[in-house]
């Protein structure tokens, strides 16, 4: 049997950033799904690192393997850093990432661009057999597009400036959206912490 990863989510978006990024680490990333674990995990810490954690540590518990979690979102100054730690949940759990895309453009619209900064926060955690947790932290900060564009992206990407490139996350190559976002840098330090961890 192949070594191990569980990555504590079913969003094949995110995997497939997460294998991309960890294909040097000598273990199957594999997700809930293809581990067979079918469970809600209700993620009620109050912010990005403790619901991360409790993710995790949920499935640790229920299969002794090391498990992998991330917990990101979006937060925009001009809405009190909404939606945050709700950035999945925004508008309600079944809510289309054009509704709430729609809904925050339509929030800002008539802000100037030194008013729309936002940023993207990932925490990632890491829970060993032997019960340790490790989290990591990053963000991209950015602002707000005044519309939707690109396709190479999920959730809020397509929204999401990023000044340096001059496009939205979502118009960025695969490559550099890896190098450059948070969940990529924030799976870089995690990767090293676990190369340490296993020597």
């Amino acid at each position: 049997m192949n070594k191990r990863i569980i990555f504590a989510t079913s969003n094949e978006g995110k995997m497939k950033e997460i294998r991309l990024i960890l294909k040097d680490l000598d273990y199957d990333i594999v997700s809930m799904k293809e581990a067979g674990i079918f469970v809600d995990i209700i993620e009620d810490g109050s912010t990005f690192e403790e619901n991360a954690v409790i993710k995790a540590k949920t499935i640790m518990e229920m299969t002794g393997e090391m498990v992998l979690a991330d917990d990101s979102g979006l937060e925009v100054d001009a809405m009190d850093k909404a939606p945050g730690i709700y950035s999945a949940r925004f508008l309600g759990e079944d809510t289309s990432y054009d509704m709430k895309n729609n809904y925050i453009l339509n929030k800002l619209k008539d802000l100037p661009e030194k008013n729309r900064s936002a940023r993207f926060v990932c925490a990632i955690a890491c829970v060993f057999p032997d019960g340790e947790v490790v989290t990591t932290r990053a963000t991209i900060e950015g602002s707000i597009s005044y519309e939707i564009a690109g396709n190479n992206g999920f959730g809020y990407d397509p929204i999401f400036w990023v000044p340096e490139y001059g496009c939205t996350s979502a118009q960025l190559s695969t490559d550099i959206k890896n190098q450059i976002s948070h969940r990529g840098k924030a799976l870089e330090s995690m990767k090293d912490i676990i190369k340490n961890k296993l020597k």
